[in-house]
């Protein structure tokens, strides 16, 4: 993929930003309301909570995650970062795969199930796996945030490979720049 244009990355770099810090604040309140469901003895809390869980898993959490999958891999393609270029990038893109998935097929199953128990009046089976989802995507998403501010582990294979063959390309014009130099003068 050819390198975004300025306006164009930065805008994209905005839409992944948002995308990512709404999914994070998502989570952490998705998190708030697993804990309340979990620590009350109230009925009424407990549906309340498991309701207003999903609608955000409903609505929110889909379009969230897709957005910030979207956006990073249009970023890691169209940047000189790639996405198999550094061991970063390639550890974001997979826990940003991973937890979309789980989002998807685990999370709002789940919350899903519990809301249904919950509104019938039926305890919620075990308010503890509404706790565990948003609470290990919160530890994966403070990861990321810091994988892309600390850029940790360097290149990876591919990526010193690219890095010494274009060392090696920019050497060898700079050398061809100097004999026509030379020649001319």
């Amino acid at each position: 993929m050819k390198h975004l244009q300025r306006p164009v990355r930065r805008g994209v770099l905005v839409v992944h930003v948002v995308a990512s810090a709404g999914w994070l604040g998502l989570t952490l309140g998705l998190l708030t309301l697993a804990l309340t469901a979990f620590t009350t003895g109230a009925p009424s809390v407990v549906e309340a909570s498991c309701r207003s869980m999903k609608v955000f898993t409903d609505w929110l959490v889909l379009p969230i995650a897709l957005a910030t999958l979207l956006s990073g891999l249009v970023l890691s393609l169209g940047t000189p970062w790639g996405l198999a270029r550094h061991r970063w990038v390639v550890t974001k893109f997979w826990l940003t795969l991973a937890t979309t998935v789980a989002s998807v097929l685990l999370l709002r199953p789940g919350v899903d199930s519990a809301a249904a128990a919950a509104a019938s009046g039926r305890a919620v089976l075990e308010p503890r796996d509404l706790v565990m989802g948003p609470a290990v995507s919160l530890a994966a998403y403070v990861l990321m945030t810091a994988l892309s501010v600390l850029k940790p582990w360097g290149p990876t294979r591919r990526g010193r490979r690219l890095r010494s063959a274009s060392h090696e390309a920019s050497g060898s014009r700079k050398g061809l720049d100097a004999r026509s130099v030379r020649r001319t003068a």
